[in-house]
């Protein structure tokens, strides 16, 4: 009975270590959401300004003559996969991988220190992707689609609905496409709406990307924050399972100590 109950403080004292430090990391993610997501709804209002921008521009019939809506002649797909630099962050990190893994034959662009693991190269940190990174990575896309190296750009992210619900998905990015039947508007471009088209895509991509990384570090913080509090609920009801058991066993070496003792008297 004495080993046994040894071993089950060990186990008690094992758990309760757990516990702690998911609370821990479950106080910091709480701590981060806030500003996660005021960071997130600011870069969807940026990403959605300059995607009107395009949009306008988009519905222009001379506007068509641009490359990035004529597309080229090439047969590869270019994917920006944006996963978290950390785990304990339940399916996030596996559900952008599971989405990813649809793609076979793309090439892999990696934001995020798991990403980077996985396909090697990359941006190693999702959380500290910059504006200026953006606009370099921008600009390369740009050009590699316009010499003809890529057809298609994608990006997979992941989608913040709530901070209990995080969806996988993938944005097609380039080529550009205009609704089908849009008309010109009556606005009018200087010089003109081609050349204006040209020169607002490297931006119109930054923001979109900036956009998706922001709304996929928020999800990463909610997903972190939801595990980590699932995980504290089991540790704590592990303990008190081991707790139950250990007082019993200790009832029961008592219960055997008194009777060994009564019967060495008689």
């Amino acid at each position: 009975m004495g080993a046994d109950t040894k071993a089950l403080r060990t186990r008690i004292k094992s758990v309760d270590s757990t516990l702690h430090l998911t609370k821990a990391m479950g106080l910091v993610a709480s701590s981060k959401i806030r500003h996660a997501t005021d960071v997130m709804n600011k870069s969807r209002q940026y990403s959605k300004a300059v995607s009107e921008i395009v949009k306008l521009l988009t519905a222009c019939g001379e506007c068509r003559k641009s490359p990035y809506i004529k597309g080229n002649e090439s047969d590869k797909t270019r994917i920006i996969v944006i996963a978290g630099d950390r785990g304990l962050a339940g399916g996030y990190n596996a559900n952008v991988f599971r989405l990813a893994r649809e793609y076979e034959g793309a090439e892999f662009i990696p934001i995020g220190k798991r990403a980077c693991e996985r396909f090697g190269g990359g941006y190693p940190s999702s959380e500290k992707f910059s504006l200026e990174d953006g606009a370099k990575l921008s600009q390369e896309l740009c050009r590699d689609f316009v010499e003809g190296k890529f057809s298609k750009l994608g990006v997979i992210s992941t989608k913040y609905v709530s901070i209990m619900t995080q969806e996988a998905r993938i944005s097609w990015i380039l080529p550009l496409t205009a609704e089908e039947g849009s008309k010109s508007v009556g606005t009018i471009f200087e010089p003109d709406e081609l050349t204006i088209l040209n020169e607002a895509v490297p931006e119109y991509i930054n923001g979109r990307l900036i956009g998706l990384i922001r709304e996929s570090y928020a999800s990463e913080v909610a997903a972190r924050r939801m595990a980590m509090d699932s995980a504290g609920k089991n540790a704590q009801s592990m303990i008190d399972d081991l707790q139950l058991e250990y007082n019993r066993a200790r009832q029961g070496a008592i219960t055997q100590e008194i009777t060994e003792i009564v019967a060495g008297s008689n």
